[in-house]
């Protein structure tokens, strides 16, 4: 995707928080909130838990069961609908606030960052945190390391200035260029085993970085308890990054039945971001070139089937929209979900890859991926149930980030001044 420079630079993680506080209002405190008449998907098992309530409070998940509300709650009567835990975003270049926002409005309230400059995501990550936006959650990576870093990454921290010249292709290269990602803060350190797919004059078959420099990587990266994610559409580049043992391999699209059986065996994920590459091919969107267009019309059948091999060797598959939700993106991570349906996952599968299948990959099993007692309170209503119709995620009509209602079309009906949609109880 494309990298997007921040004018805020380095600065932008220590100041962001003041920024917003001095040109935006503070969000109001997370009320303790019920709702009611819910009907909870379970991603664990399928199972719907009918008439449910559902109680938040301190941004957390209090309460899923049958008894009514408690008094002193803001209560939101959701009709029937069906409630899910909140998307996760495995793969996403959101690079300002407008985008953030967006989305969070597409039901996504966690998101691994995949690379962008200035450090931004780790701004994003802090500003989510003190609560100066209703999420969503930010797990940052930084500068991606690949072997000739752009202008923005020198202009994101100038400390990278002795690699403007030689490049970073030596193991002390790659290494210096890890640790300046990890004296930032990041979660997640970012590779290119392989060539980008979304410039005309290069090839993503070609691989980058051999199994012995992405293994320079993983280690430095190990030492802080930090996981390593590559970029790899090409066989070789990801076969020598699966080997090195990164946690993900993004893409994917070229990998042979051989590559998909080593992930399987060594438990590495595969991202594949398949909406991002029919975005190739279509008019608009992130992408509208002619070049990438054609290029498009060989990767797509060929990505199909490496998710469709991917499934049947069992390789665990997250979702991924590989966009900066900007205005002229279309893709969202409902897509991806429809897509892996209609590639041979049971819709449950699907849903797992976007919540509970991706709180594995990030770590998080414990706190997101589902709607449980303890858990954050990120949650999304829907119309209908999308273990039968995935459709309908492509609509939500209520979604909770840490416990704030960020999104309310549960009713289009006019409100009373100063309703909020709920009544307290």
């Amino acid at each position: 995707m494309r990298s997007i420079f921040c004018a805020l630079g380095v600065a932008f993680g220590l100041a962001a928080s003041t920024l917003v506080s001095a040109q935006r209002p503070t969000l109001p405190a997370q009320e303790p909130t019920a709702l009611v008449n819910a009907n909870v998907v379970s991603v664990r098992d399928g199972k719907i838990l009918p008439k449910a309530t559902v109680v938040l409070r301190d941004g957390k998940i209090v309460s899923v069961g049958s008894a009514g509300a408690p008094s002193g709650l803001t209560v939101i009567d959701v009709r029937g609908r069906y409630v899910i835990p909140g998307l996760i975003d495995a793969h996403t270049h959101i690079a300002n606030l407008r985008a953030a926002r967006t989305a969070l409005e597409s039901g996504v309230t966690t998101v691994r960052s995949a690379g962008v400059a200035g450090y931004v995501d780790v701004g994003l990550r802090e500003l989510a945190k003190k609560g100066a936006i209703p999420g969503p959650d930010v797990l940052a990576a930084g500068y991606h390391v690949r072997p000739q870093l752009a202008e923005e990454a020198f202009l994101s921290d100038p400390v990278l200035s002795p690699f403007m010249n030689g490049g970073v292709t030596t193991a002390d290269a790659i290494r210096q260029v890890v640790r300046v990602n990890l004296s930032h803060g990041v979660d997640w350190i970012k590779t290119t085993s392989t060539e980008r797919a979304g410039l005309p004059e290069t090839d993503p078959r070609r691989q980058l970085y051999t199994d012995a420099e992405v293994k320079v990587m993983v280690d430095e990266a190990a030492l802080k308890g930090i996981s390593v994610m590559a970029h790899a559409h090409g066989e070789e580049g990801a076969l020598a990054a699966v080997q090195a043992g990164v946690r993900s391999i993004e893409h994917g699209t070229y990998l042979s039945e051989d590559a998909l059986r080593l992930m399987a065996q060594k438990g590495t994920y595969l991202v594949p971001t398949y909406a991002t590459v029919l975005d190739l091919v279509e008019p608009g969107g992130d992408y509208d070139n002619r070049d990438l267009q054609l290029r498009g019309r060989h990767m797509l059948p060929r990505l199909r089937e490496t998710i469709q091999q991917a499934i049947k060797y069992g390789v665990k598959i997250v979702t991924g929209a590989d966009t900066g939700y900007g205005p002229n993106s279309v893709t969202r991570i409902s897509h991806e979900i429809e897509a892996f349906v209609e590639l041979g996952m049971t819709p449950l599968q699907a849903l797992q890859s976007a919540t509970s299948s991706a709180a594995d990959l990030l770590a998080m099993t414990s706190r997101i991926g589902a709607i449980e007692a303890g858990f954050e309170a990120d949650l999304v209503v829907v119309e209908r149930n999308p273990l039968e119709q995935v459709r309908t995620l492509h609509d939500p009509l209520l979604v909770v980030s840490n416990g704030r209602v960020v999104v309310n079309r549960l009713t289009f009906a006019k409100q009373a001044p100063g309703s909020n949609g709920g009544r307290e109880r």
